[in-house]
């Protein structure tokens, strides 16, 4: 099997000379979830961090980075950004705003550098897994290379 492309966010982890490894998965498109993609790249749920975009009553924009088995706690991650209301952005607006699709999308190399928050439970691991920025593609890497890569603030950020 020939090794998968690289993308973008592949390309400023070189770029930082932080060492990864590129995971291709088969992608089912009736399953985007990060729980689907933990069990198709061999890691717990827990290791492998979703990114989703948020939008303030403002207009601003936040990356939050959790488990796969987590839900996102808009009010934690509204207190941790300073902002009265967090929502989930829209699906439409997701794409035109980071570069990426659904199931595909990361902080790293999105179009707008929207800051990112992690949870804190990031840190618990040697290794975690991120979408590579396309999907059955995924990052593995340590959370402390992620976390410089990214510059993302740590948070409490599930229910």
């Amino acid at each position: 099997m020939k090794p998968p492309a690289k993308t973008n966010a592949a390309r400023i982890l070189d770029q930082l000379a932080i060492p990864y490894e590129l995971r291709p998965y088969e992608v089912d498109l009736e399953d985007l979830t990060a729980i689907n993609v933990a069990r198709k790249i061999g890691l717990p749920p827990e290791q492998v961090f979703k990114t989703l975009l948020t939008e303030s009553s403002s207009g601003e924009h936040f990356f939050a980075v959790i488990p796969g088995d987590a839900e996102l706690d808009l009010k934690k991650l509204a207190q941790a950004t300073a902002q009265k209301k967090l929502d989930l952005a829209s699906l439409k607006q997701v794409e035109p705003l980071t570069g990426y699709i659904r199931g595909g999308v990361t902080v790293l190399a999105a179009k707008k550098p929207f800051p990112a928050y992690a949870d804190e439970t990031i840190e618990l691991f040697d290794i975690i897994s991120v979408s590579a920025g396309q999907r059955g593609l995924q990052l593995i890497l340590s959370p402390a290379d992620y976390l410089r890569a990214t510059a993302a603030t740590l948070a409490d950020l599930t229910k």
